[in-house]
């Protein structure tokens, strides 16, 4: 039983699992990870990256599409839906073989097959690793998979999930995406650009609900601007469907009803975390409201088992699965200095167009905590580098503690702020007050500009508005 006995088992090899599994490996551990079918889980293979892709397709589509505003010619610019489902799909190959090729090197034991929990440190495993093993610490990591609505469930055929988004046969003529969160935005930039004749219903008063209200009023704004349609405050009481449409029963604002046939249906209605059927009862594990309880460190109620990223409860991001991952492996292995997630640290990226991205408290958070605040706003139509680009919508927003001088929160609308996001990560991390942030001398021309005309704006003190 030697090769089936570990000091770590990780059960999912996602964002959270295989990171986990890397670091275990780095710091000595005997380590293996059982997964069923995708190294690099939802994420790499049908979530996160290969979206990605087809939204640069598209983001490079409309570039074609305006070429006459930059001096240029692209006539006829058009597109091969096949060609570029199949870049999305090579993308995700290739980060899935890159995975499968970073476990091999650091000696990580891939266990192909279902994994369930027995308890007392053991697992069994059925499929290609088929067979019983144990380990002194185990780590549930096994992800999400689309939340199913009573009456919107999909069928894969006119009621689509992101999976048979990713995938379509053909590309229809008209969308409804139910739901306004991150994915439902993004899919419905990605098929408007193609032109595709898309509704977004949301049952909340507006898009991006998690976003702070200003930043997600521009970014509806510039949906609708672009063609989208977009009911807030409605839901989707019922679907008809016919042979090759759906006809939505909507219940709009203000209690009127309104009629929509469409060709498809995407439900993006949030992720539900994958807790059954893996011997969380056998093993002793808590679960509550459909997550796994955990404390500070991710250790569950059973000795020895911890679960990290999703089933560990929202927010339900990639790198916040993966950080996860790292505290708990860290913790098990004995390192000291190991710190606690700061859910207050942790950002967040939609890729629609404009993109949104934010880490911290949103104005109404930050009040409601009792912060006394100032708040700085930069728009994109004043910096240099985002007219030079063709792309000034959006705007760069910080909010600061009135008395320490605090970053409490910022949240940017508009050209390439999921890449400009981190930078107030980091100042967060780092407990930047704004007299810091205002010192450091930001690049010219760059749309990082804006950040920094942002803090100074929060102190009266913005230079180019």
């Amino acid at each position: 039983m030697a090769d089936r006995t570990f000091d770590l088992i990780i059960l999912g090899a996602g964002p959270g699992g295989y990171v986990a599994a890397i670091r275990a490996a780095q710091l000595g551990l005997k380590t293996a990870v059982i997964e069923e079918k995708h190294l690099g889980g939802i994420c790499l293979n049908w979530g996160c990256i290969p979206t990605k892709a087809l939204l640069r397709s598209a983001e490079v589509l409309e570039l074609m599409h305006q070429a006459a505003d930059f001096g240029l010619k692209a006539p006829g610019a058009g597109f091969d839906l096949s060609a570029v489902v199949a870049r999305s799909r090579a993308v995700a190959r290739r980060l899935n073989r890159g995975v499968a090729h970073l476990l091999k090197k650091n000696k990580v034991t891939v266990l192909e097959g279902r994994g369930r929990l027995l308890g007392g440190g053991r697992l069994a495993v059925t499929g290609k690793a088929a067979g019983e093993y144990a380990a002194r610490n185990i780590i549930i990591a096994t992800g999400a998979r689309p939340r199913d609505l009573p009456g919107l469930e999909r069928d894969g055929k006119l009621v689509w999930s992101y999976f048979e988004a990713l995938d379509p046969p053909r590309l229809p003529k008209s969308l409804l995406v139910v739901g306004s969160g991150a994915i439902g935005v993004e899919f419905a930039s990605f098929y408007n650009a193609l032109g595709v004749e898309v509704t977004i219903v949301e049952i909340v008063d507006r898009i991006l609900p998690a976003e702070d209200a200003e930043i997600a009023a521009i970014a509806r704004k510039a949906l609708e601007k672009s063609g989208i349609r977009i009911l807030t405050g409605a839901k989707v009481a019922k679907l008809d469907k016919g042979r090759e449409t759906v006809t939505a029963i909507i219940d709009a604002a203000g209690g009127k009803n309104e009629k929509i046939t469409v060709e498809r249906v995407l439900s993006a209605v949030g992720v539900v975390a994958n807790i059954e059927n893996i011997g969380l009862e056998d093993a002793g594990v808590k679960t509550e409201r459909g997550i796994i309880m955990t404390d500070e460190f991710l250790r569950t109620s059973a000795p020895g088992v911890f679960a990290i990223g999703d089933v560990a409860g929202p927010p339900m991001l990639a790198h916040k699965a993966e950080h996860e991952g790292v505290i708990c492996v860290e913790k098990i292995a004995g390192l000291r200095g190991v710190h606690p997630l700061n859910r207050d640290q942790i950002p967040g990226c939609t890729y629609c167009h404009p993109q949104v991205a934010s880490v911290g408290l949103t104005e109404e958070e930050a009040k409601r905590r009792g912060h006394e605040i100032k708040v700085g706003r930069f728009p994109f139509l004043a910096n240099g580098k985002a007219i030079a680009l063709g792309d000034d919508a959006g705007m760069v927003k910080t909010i600061f503690d009135a008395a320490t001088g605090q970053l409490l929160g910022a949240h940017m609308v508009g050209p390439e702020v999921t890449e400009m996001i981190q930078g107030f990560v980091v100042a967060m991390k780092l407990e930047t007050t704004e007299e810091e942030l205002m010192h450091a001398i930001f690049p010219h021309p760059t749309l990082s500009e804006a950040m920094h005309e942002s803090v100074l704006a929060a102190w009266g003190r913005a230079i180019h508005i």
